[in-house]
C-alpha cells in the first residue's frame, strides 16, 4: 500500500486540506458541549432569556459554520480519492501494455480486470473516507478527552480508562480482518473467471449440455466467496456491539460519579450535561473510525493487490535500433539454436530450432496440434523471449530493436480473430493510424475481404459490434489480414489464419498476398497441408523440435512426419507419384474444403 503512496503527490494540497477542515468542523463540535454547559448552568438555572437566545444564536452558528466547512473538506477529499485512483488506473493500465505476455499469462486477464476496477474502487472509497475521518475521529475522541478534564478531573478519568479499552478491540479486530479481506478479492477473482470463461464459452457450453455443471460449479464458488465474506463479516461485526458495551458500561459509570458530584456540590447539572455529550461524541466517533478501519483494511488489501502488479518491472527491455536496420540484411528472419520454456512450465516449448530465410520468400509451418508453431512465430515479433539462442531480423538481433519499431514492420494475424467495437475503416486504421481509402480498399482486395465489405451498408464505414460478433468467422478473419496487411509490412505473420476459410478462398488469398509484394516475407502456420505446399520453404514441427525444411516435393519424399500430415489429408491415391497435387482445380481437395467450409 505505501508503494501507491506516491501518485498522491498531485493531490498533496486536498489531502492536506480536507482532514484540516474536518478537524476545524470538529473543534466547533467540541465548543458545543460547553455552550451547553452554559445555556443550562446560566441561562435556564437563572431563567436568563437574553442569554439563552444569545447561546441558541452561537448554537446555530456553529452548526452553519460547520456545514459549510464539512462541504468543503468534502470537496477536497472526493477531489483527491477521485484523482488519485484515476492516476492509478491510468497507470496500472499502461503498465499492463508493458508487460510481456508471458507476465501476463501469469496474472490472468481476469485478475487484471477485478484489480483495475473493483480493487481500485475500494482504494479510492478507503482514501475518501481517510481523508475526512482518519484525523478528524481521533482529534474527536482525545479532544473530548481533554474538554472533559477541563470540565471535572474526577470525572474525566473515566474517559482515560474507556479509551484505551475502545482502541485496543478497534485496532486488535483490524489487525484480525485485514489477512482476511486479501482472501475474500482472491475469491472474488476466480468467480470473475468463471464468469468471464463462461460468458465467452456459452456456445460449447450449451452445445455439450454443461449449463448445470457450469450453474453448479458457479454456485459453488460464489457460496465459497458468501461463507468467507460471512465470516469476515461477523469478525468485523463484533466491533460495533462491543464498542457500545463499553461505551455505554462508561456512560453508566459517568452518570453515578457525576450524580455523587452533584450531590456534593462539586459538579452542576450542565457540567454533567456537557461530560455525556462528550461521551457520546465519543461513541458517534468510535463508530465511525470503526467503520473506517473496516473500509481502509479492504482498501489496503487492494492497494497490496494493485502494487503487486505495479511492483512487476517488465521483463522486455527496448534496444535502441530503429526499423530502418531491417533494410542491413538479406536474410529478414534466422534462428540460431533457439529454445523456449514458458513461464512456470517445466518442459521446452520450443527445443534447438535453427533456420533462415531470405527476403520475399513465403515460409510454410505446419505440425500436429502443441508441435511448437505459434511458439515459434511468436518470438519473432518478440511477443516472447527466447530462453536460448538467438532470433536475428534484418540481420539484428530482435532484442537490440526498439519493440514498437520492429512490430511497426511486422503483420501479424493472430489464431483468434480479435476486432474491436467501431466502423471496419476504425479496425483497419490499427495496422496504419493514417491509412487511406484507397490503401483500405487495395488490403481489403488481397484478404479477399473486399467482396463482403462492399455488400455492407456503408462500405467501410459499417458498424462492427465488439469483437465483431455481426461477422462471420471467415469474414473476421479476412478483415484481420486486411488489418496486417494494410501497414504494408516487411514481415507477413498468418498463424492458422485461414482456418475458417473454404479451399477456394483460401487459394485466392495465398496467391493475391504472394503477388502484392516481391519483398513481402510471409510466414503461414496452417495444419493444412494444402495452404503451405506451395511455399518456398516448409518448416516442420514435431513436438517443440524442427524436424524437417524443404520444399513439398524435398518434403514428400524424405520426411515421414510431413507425409503423415500430408497423407491423412490426400491420400495416395488420389496424389498421385510425386504426392503433390494442383488443388487449384475444381473438385480437387474436397476433404479440406469440408474441413476449413467458413462458418457463415
Amino acid at each position: 500500500m505505501k508503494y501507491l503512496l506516491k501518485y498522491m503527490k498531485d493531490y498533496r494540497k486536498e489531502a492536506i486540506l480536507a482532514p484540516l477542515f474536518k478537524m476545524l468542523e470538529a473543534l466547533f463540535d467540541l465548543f458545543v458541549p460547553l455552550v451547553m454547559a452554559a445555556l443550562i448552568d446560566n441561562g435556564i438555572a437563572n431563567r436568563d432569556i437574553p442569554y439563552i437566545f444569545r447561546m441558541c444564536a452561537i448554537l446555530i452558528l456553529l452548526a452553519v459554520a460547520g456545514l459549510a466547512i464539512s462541504i468543503t473538506a468534502q470537496w477536497f477529499s472526493a477531489k483527491a480519492a477521485t484523482g488519485f485512483a484515476g492516476d492509478i488506473r491510468s497507470r496500472l493500465f499502461e503498465h499492463i501494455q508493458e508487460l510481456s505476455f508471458s507476465q501476463m499469462d501469469i496474472f490472468g486477464a481476469d485478475t487484471l480486470i477485478t484489480r483495475m476496477t473493483a480493487d481500485v474502487n475500494q482504494l479510492q472509497n478507503g482514501v475518501n473516507l481517510a481523508l475526512r475521518l482518519f484525523l478528524r475521529s481521533p482529534f474527536v475522541v482525545f479532544g473530548s478527552m481533554i474538554l472533559a478534564f477541563t470540565v471535572d478531573v474526577r470525572a474525566a478519568l473515566i474517559f482515560v480508562v474507556a479509551i484505551p479499552v475502545l482502541s485496543a478491540v478497534v485496532f486488535g479486530i483490524m489487525l484480525w480482518t485485514m489477512p482476511m479481506y486479501r482472501r475474500v478479492q482472491e475469491k472474488l477473482d476466480k468467480i470473475m473467471t468463471g464468469t468471464r470463461e463462461n460468458l465467452t464459452g456459452v456456445r460449447v457450453i450449451r452445445a455439450f449440455g454443461q449449463e448445470e455443471n457450469e450453474i453448479e460449479s458457479f454456485h459453488e464458488k460464489n457460496q465459497d466467496l458468501s461463507r468467507m465474506q460471512q465470516f469476515v463479516g461477523r469478525i468485523s461485526g463484533l466491533m460495533n456491539p462491543l464498542t457500545y458495551v463499553i461505551i455505554n458500561l462508561a456512560t453508566a459509570w459517568l452518570i453515578y460519579a457525576g450524580a455523587v458530584r452533584i450531590n456534593a456540590g462539586y459538579l452542576t447539572q450542565g457540567q454533567m450535561v456537557a461530560l455525556l455529550n462528550y461521551m457520546s461524541q465519543i461513541l458517534v466517533e468510535l463508530i465511525k473510525l470503526a467503520n473506517l478501519i473496516i473500509q481502509m483494511t479492504r482498501a489496503a488489501a487492494c492497494g497490496d493487490r494493485i502494487a503487486d502488479i505495479l511492483t512487476v518491472e517488465p521483463n522486455m527491455k527496448d534496444g535502441n535500433l530503429t526499423a530502418s536496420s531491417m533494410e542491413d540484411s538479406d536474410t529478414v528472419v534466422e534462428f540460431r539454436d533457439v529454445s523456449l520454456t514458458y513461464e512456470g512450465d517445466s518442459g521446452k516449448a520450443l527445443d534447438g530450432i535453427s533456420f533462415s530465410v531470405k527476403r520475399g520468400q513465403t515460409v510454410g509451418i505446419i505440425g500436429g496440434t502443441g508441435s511448437g508453431k505459434s511458439s515459434l512465430v511468436n518470438l519473432i515479433p518478440r511477443f516472447y523471449d527466447a530462453t536460448e539462442g538467438e532470433i536475428l531480423v534484418g540481420g539484428h538481433d530482435v532484442r537490440q530493436y526498439q519493440q514498437e519499431q520492429l512490430r511497426s514492420r511486422i503483420g501479424v494475424v493472430l489464431q483468434k480473430a480479435e476486432l474491436f467495437k467501431g466502423t471496419i475503416a476504425d479496425n483497419l486504421r490499427w495496422g496504419k493510424e493514417d491509412a487511406s481509402e484507397e490503401e483500405m480498399q487495395e488490403a481489403l482486395s488481397i484478404s479477399q475481404a473486399k467482396e463482403y465489405v462492399d455488400k455492407k451498408p456503408g462500405g467501410t464505414s459499417f458498424e462492427l459490434e465488439q469483437n465483431g460478433r455481426n461477422l462471420s468467422g471467415g469474414q473476421k478473419q479476412r478483415l484481420t489480414i486486411a488489418r496486417a496487411l494494410v501497414r504494408k509490412p516487411d514481415i507477413l505473420i498468418m498463424d492458422d489464419s485461414a482456418s475458417a476459410l473454404d479451399f477456394a478462398t483460401d487459394a485466392k488469398l495465398r496467391m493475391a498476398v504472394r503477388k502484392a509484394s516481391s519483398s513481402l516475407t510471409t510466414f503461414i502456420v496452417s495444419q493444412r497441408a494444402a495452404s503451405v505446399q506451395y511455399a518456398d520453404m516448409i518448416l516442420v514441427m514435431d513436438d517443440g523440435k524442427l524436424v524437417g525444411s524443404g520444399t513439398h516435393d524435398e518434403l514428400i519424399r524424405d520426411n515421414k512426419v510431413y507425409q503423415e500430415i500430408y497423407y491423412s489429408q490426400f491420400p495416395k491415391d488420389e496424389t498421385g507419384d510425386s504426392g503433390k497435387k494442383d488443388l487449384t482445380q475444381p473438385g480437387a481437395g474436397k476433404q479440406d474444403m469440408a474441413d476449413g467450409k467458413e462458418a457463415e
